[in-house]
């Protein structure tokens, strides 16, 4: 008898009320202001839930995790017990695996009214990014790891969401400048805030290795012993990889390990003389532009014990062999060094995953190409349409758009400018599928690199992340009919309440209402 008393009042109701926009009568409140924009989202005039200390949170079988993940975020701020059960009554939050296989791997339904929260999804990612939403819908102190005062309310609404594109992604350069695992682990928490599901780890470059590899150990200890600012370095074990990739799967997060080749490889060349065509060894953070010795064979059996134990630690489809900016490599030479790493790749049971120079190679259809031209760039423009040609797929991470590391203006006290200045709307305002003509079917998603040469601290990666990349998971979640920067620059300014609870260090900028 509850349980059909729940479906007349809040799960019929939703079926009844979802629709692709919510107009809103003039009496009625504001609209709700989340990141990203969900598919479709009706505001329930009269509804609000009240979390209260006999709340429940209903999840059984393999919804149960995330049960557990939704209390473990609001036991802090509330104080409530919020058990997670199998059974519950009116008034509790239930979380079901029963939602229609039409929803996908990633979307959700969430249902919000006076007499409970009900979730349902498809998938157990599903249920995670419901639960994203639904934290945005409660006050801000609700993100507080201290017991806050009350009333813990959320608006009624009713959604149905599900994710534009596959791939919405983040990249942290912990090569120029080290991070430990528990600011990457911070970062996993940001980012999966806003459905961010993929971390791209850039592992190796001129300034630091920062993976150790078997059989190799001068890479991680000398070569990783340094940063671009000539500070001490540092690098994962493989067991604190083996951490950052299990805390990344908590958060439904798939991390992408990048070692960039056969440019950019000062730190590792530094470490063994024998991967130098000359046979000597370069000092630690030798200027200029480097290159591994293509004919050796013994490249190739380097690059295979580092792909292959990479391979071994990492459950995601991918290895990123990078291929950017190789030009100390001449072309012959790196075409055949990239169908050399392409086998090794492949022999490893993975894709190759490179910045979109790599279409140089022959690659197999497999590949997927990471596109960083800025608007209007011939030539890179061309290799991307290479791509499409072979069926490679693209990740769209144009340097003017989406590099974090950017100055958002002529003021920004850190950053880089060799792309120009790419302030918050900047970030925002450009579509994937237009971005590069002719290629709108083949672009599987976008991600938002940040490269670290000048941030050597948290409070910089942060401070550059911060607003822009809540943008950027828009453009990869929500669908395209819902863009609008006078409508998002509100929902992102309501964010900053979240931000000052959660400690975030974030750029205030001038174009944003900001809340608080």
């Amino acid at each position: 008898m509850v349980r059909k008393l729940l479906c007349l009042t809040v799960s019929c109701l939703a079926v009844a009320l979802f629709a692709p926009v919510a107009v809103a009568a003039p009496d009625t409140p504001p609209p709700v202001r989340v990141v990203p924009q969900p598919s479709s989202i009706v505001t329930l005039p009269g509804q609000a839930f009240t979390l209260r200390p006999t709340t429940r949170i209903v999840a059984s079988g393999g919804a149960a995790d995330t049960g557990q993940y939704l209390a473990g975020l609001l036991r802090p701020s509330t104080g409530y017990r919020l058990p997670v059960t199998n059974t519950g009554l009116p008034g509790d939050i239930r979380l079901d695996l029963g939602g229609p296989s039409s929803l996908g791997d990633e979307g959700y339904r969430l249902t919000v009214t006076a007499v409970g929260v009900e979730i349902a999804a498809h998938t157990t990612a599903g249920l995670f990014y419901a639960v994203q939403t639904f934290r945005q819908l409660l006050p801000a102190k609700a993100e507080a790891r201290t017991v806050q005062s009350g009333p813990w309310t959320a608006r009624g609404v009713a959604v149905r969401d599900t994710p534009r594109y596959a791939w919405r992604g983040a990249m942290l350069d912990v090569a120029r400048h080290f991070f430990p695992v528990a600011q990457v682990e911070n970062y996993l928490d940001l980012i999966s805030l806003y459905k961010i599901n993929t971390l791209h780890l850039h592992l190796s470059d001129n300034d630091g290795w920062r993976i150790d590899i078997n059989g190799w150990p001068r890479l991680a200890r000398y070569g990783g012993s340094t940063d671009a600012t000539r500070g001490p370095g540092g690098f994962y074990t493989q067991d604190d990889y083996r951490e950052i990739v299990r805390y990344a799967a908590s958060r439904h997060v798939t991390i992408i390990p990048e070692i960039d080749t056969p440019g950019h490889v000062t730190a590792a060349q530094a470490s063994y003389a024998e991967l130098n065509c000359d046979g000597v060894a370069p000092p630690l953070l030798n200027p200029g532009w480097s290159s591994l010795c293509v004919p050796l064979e013994v490249t190739y059996k380097w690059l295979d014990d580092v792909i292959g134990q990479l391979a071994a630690l990492t459950p995601g489809d991918y290895i990123d062999i990078g291929g950017d900016e190789a030009v100390n490599t001449s072309p012959a030479d790196y075409k055949y060094f990239i169908d050399r790493v392409q086998q090794i790749v492949l022999s490893h049971g993975k894709k190759l995953l490179g910045w979109h120079q790599i279409e140089a190679g022959d690659l197999t259809g497999t590949a997927t190409a990471q596109y960083w031209g800025t608007a209007g760039s011939a030539d890179d423009e061309a290799l991307a349409r290479v791509a499409q040609q072979r069926g490679n797929k693209l990740v769209l991470s144009p340097a003017d758009k989406t590099y974090l590391d950017m100055k958002y203006d002529a003021s920004t006290p850190i950053g880089q400018d060799w792309a120009g200045y790419t302030s918050v709307s900047d970030g925002y305002d450009w579509d994937p599928a237009t971005f590069v003509p002719g290629v709108a079917d083949d672009v599987t998603g976008v991600e938002a690199p940040l490269w670290t040469d000048v941030f050597p601290t948290w409070h910089d990666v942060e401070y550059m992340t911060f607003p822009r990349l809540p943008g950027i998971a828009e453009i990869g979640w929500s669908p395209a009919s819902t863009h609008s920067w006078a409508d998002y620059r509100v929902r992102l300014g309501a964010q900053a309440q979240r931000w000052d609870v959660l400690g975030v260090s974030y750029y205030r900028s001038p174009e944003v209402p900001w809340a608080g």
